[in-house]
Order: C-alpha cells, then structure tokens, then sequence
C-alpha cells in the first residue's frame, strides 16, 4: 500500500467525529461526508486555526467552541409554508383523514427555527384541527430550538411567506398569524399553545409513539444510507397503523429499507402512508 495515497484530510474528518461523539454524544459519523466535510472546512476557516486536528483540540477543550461547530452542522434552511404545494395536497388529501381522530399527534422532526411548525400549526387551525391537536416539534439543536420557541422571525421574509401561505391554499389574511415591527415578525401566542419543543437527536434517540403524522423534510438528504434507513424505521415505528409520512421533494422512500411498509399517497409530493 502506498500511504501517500491515503488521504490525511478525511482521516481527520474522521477523527474529529469520533472525537465530538465520544465527548458531546452527538453522532454525526453517518452524515453525508461531502456536506459535513464542507462545513468542518468552514468552521476552520473561520478559526485560524491550521488544520483539523487543531480544530479537534479545540472542540474537545472549549465547548462553546464545540456549539459554534454543532450549529454548523445543523440544517438550518426553512421558511414558512415552504414548498406550497405540498401543504396544498396535506390540506386537501391528509387532513380530512385526520379530522376523523378525536385527537391527533404530529412530530415535526428537524424543526430547525420553527416555520414550518407555525406554518402546520397555522393549516391545522384554519381546518379546525388545532385544538385537537398536539405536534412535538424536535430538534437536534437547542440553539435552533429557542429561536423556534420564540417564533420570531425577520420582516424581510415576509413577502416570501404570505405569497407561500396563499399558494398553499391558506383561507384566512396571513396578518391574522403574527403583529409585526420595523424589524421582525412575531407569530401570534395563540399558535404554540399545542406545540411541544423538545432536543432530540434522530441517530441517537428514540421513537415518538403512535403519531398520526410525521413530518421531516429535508433532513435524510444530509444523511448517508446506513443513517437514513435508520431514521426512516424511527419514522415508521414512530407511525400508527395508516399514519403519514412526509419527506422533502429530494427525499424518498423508495430503495430503503421500509420501502415495503408504506404506500405512495401523494407521489410527487413525498407523502407517504404506513401499511396496516
């Protein structure tokens, strides 16, 4: 074997990883290494730091350096009533299979700042679902969590949001949802009286039990294949019998695992629902 073949660089990748799982729990061996590799290279050049190896010396003797890095690796791309067609098929085709529930739970897996939480919190009140339901919104990420929490987002988005939310087949004046200053806009209370924020690591962590619906869209994208079998058979014990599955428009079921355990609902919108 010729050893200046191996390549040092990801030995280090490796490493580092190993190193944060072993000191922090965080588990991301099994992300997908091109987008996690990138966003090492990232924090080191932000650093000064001369190498990976001096970055992992200083992730496993400065945590908040450590939180600089997880929040790195979080996946932190959302708005609200994203992709508005597919909250146009959840409105038009999942909800009236909800409504027969005397009460229904939804886990909104990778939250992430929370819009799509406040925009499925904003579907289920405008359907007349919302005082019956409970919807769990997780996170790997405190940092993400708290600004979910306070659901308070910038004003500049706002044109993007209320042209999404009337895509989406949103019934009620988007103004109905949040009051709004000169720089941020802030959802209404109202909205998280049913919503759950909580930590939760998908590689690491266990099921939600008998959800209803289970909405994590974009997530697996970043994962390889051994972690996305993993947190789709998560997803699938996480489900009732009939339950929903919703993914994200680069994401599908097809070629897992647990390919066999659901039925395409709305293809081209990646819903799926369990099998009985």
């Amino acid at each position: 074997m010729d050893i200046n073949n191996i390549d040092n660089e990801n030995i280090e990748v490796n490493l580092l990883l190993e190193a944060v799982f072993l000191k922090y729990g965080y588990d991301f061996r099994n992300y997908a290494r091109s987008s996690i590799k990138r966003r090492i290279m990232h924090r080191l050049a932000l650093s000064g730091l001369k190498n990976i190896s001096e970055l992992q010396h200083k992730i496993l003797n400065d945590i908040s350096f450590f939180e600089k890095l997880l929040l790195d690796f979080s996946i932190n791309v959302t708005e609200m009533f994203r992709d508005p067609s597919f909250f146009y098929a959840l409105r038009k085709y999942v909800v009236p299979y909800l409504k027969t529930f005397p009460f229904i739970k939804i886990w909104d897996a990778g939250c992430s700042t929370g819009e799509e939480v406040y925009s499925l919190a904003i579907l289920l009140n405008e359907e007349g679902l919302y005082d019956k339901a409970r919807i769990y919104a997780t996170d790997i990420n405190n940092v993400v969590l708290e600004k979910a929490r306070e659901g308070i987002f910038p004003i500049e988005y706002l044109k993007s949001y209320t042209s999404n939310y009337q895509k989406a087949g949103g019934i009620e004046a988007f103004t109905d949802y949040y009051t709004a200053d000169d720089k941020y806009v802030i959802m209404n209370s109202s909205l998280k009286r049913n919503i759950i924020f909580a930590e939760h690591n998908l590689s690491a962590d266990g099921i939600f039990n008998e959800m209803n619906l289970v909405v994590c869209r974009n997530v697996i994208i970043y994962f390889n294949k051994t972690l996305q079998n993993h947190v789709l058979k998560l997803f699938r014990d996480s489900l009732c019998h009939t339950g929903f599955l919703c993914l994200g428009p680069k994401e599908t079921l097809m070629f897992s695992e647990c390919s066999s355990d659901f039925t395409e609902f709305i293809k081209d919108e990646r819903i799926y629902q369990k099998k009985v």
